[in-house]
């Protein structure tokens, strides 16, 4: 059965392809496109919130069952990825606030720090998951 940890963790991945190819629309000088591509990953990332937040509510903290050299690693992601969720929050809007008033002077100086993070807590979600849910989860 698909959970909701899954569907959180579907969500966060997603969100991390979508931007990997709004940063290659760009790249290419395919303005429209990195739009529809970050336009979409902004609406699958704040799905994956509400998701998530719905998630914690009902079921509450979820251990780490992993031993031994892995808890400090374990620990590690999660702390850089529990700081920088907070820390995207308000770049994620402040660029697209950029870039909807085509400030886009403005909008490439902070998407350039607003990207690798964005892109970094999507995908250090994903591996959260697979440690706490698949790896290392108690059957």
């Amino acid at each position: 059965m698909f959970s909701q940890a899954a569907l959180n963790a579907s969500l966060n991945g997603l969100s991390a392809v979508l931007l990997a190819g709004g940063y290659a629309a760009i790249r290419n000088g395919k303005r429209d496109v990195h739009k529809a591509f970050m336009i979409a990953a902004f609406v699958v990332s704040s799905v994956f919130l509400a998701s998530y937040l719905i998630y914690h509510y009902r079921v509450g903290p979820v251990v780490f069952q992993g031993q031994g050299w892995i808890r400090p690693v374990y620990f590690v992601l999660l702390g850089t990825h529990m700081v920088l969720a907070v820390v995207i929050v308000p770049m994620i809007l402040i660029t697209l606030r950029r870039a909807w008033r085509e400030q886009f002077d403005k909008h490439r100086l902070i998407a350039r720090w607003t990207l690798p993070l964005w892109f970094y807590v999507s995908v250090t979600g994903v591996i959260v998951y697979f440690m706490v849910y698949q790896i290392y989860a108690s059957h």
